[in-house]
Order: C-alpha cells, then structure tokens, then sequence
C-alpha cells in the first residue's frame, strides 16, 4: 500500500488566491473576500487529480464550496 502526500490541499490555493491568512470565524454571516470563477478554475485545473470529480465543472464546485465554507464570496 502507498500512501500519497498532497504537498497542498486546495485550502491554501484558495488562500493564496484571495490573499488571506485565514477564513472567517463566522462563515455565511461574515464575509471575508471574495473569490472569481476563473480563479476556481485555476484552483481546480491545479487539484484535479486530488479531487473526487469527474470534470472540470464538478471539481470547480467542490473549490466553491470549500471557499463558501471559509467565509469567501464567490463571483461569476
């Protein structure tokens, strides 16, 4: 068995992409950033093979969400 190490999860693409050192303490209630479709893609295309997803579209919504959780808006 092989375990495989992800030298970086997604979290801290997201991070990077909205310049941020953390999300908010209240998330849904306070916003911190926001974050766009294109970034999300970028953040997928670079996670795509991390990800249970079976496209592009699928594995972007999985990086929204994780965004969303955080306390980042998201923007078409």
């Amino acid at each position: 068995m092989t375990l495989k190490l992800n030298l970086h999860q997604h979290l801290t693409f997201i991070k990077e992409a909205v310049k941020l050192k953390g999300g908010s303490k209240e998330p849904g209630r306070n916003i911190v950033a926001s974050i766009s479709k294109k970034q999300l893609e970028d953040i997928a295309n670079q996670k795509m093979s991390d990800l249970n997803a079976h496209d592009l579209e699928e594995a972007v919504k999985i990086i929204a969400g994780s965004a969303r959780s955080m306390g980042i808006e998201v923007k078409e």
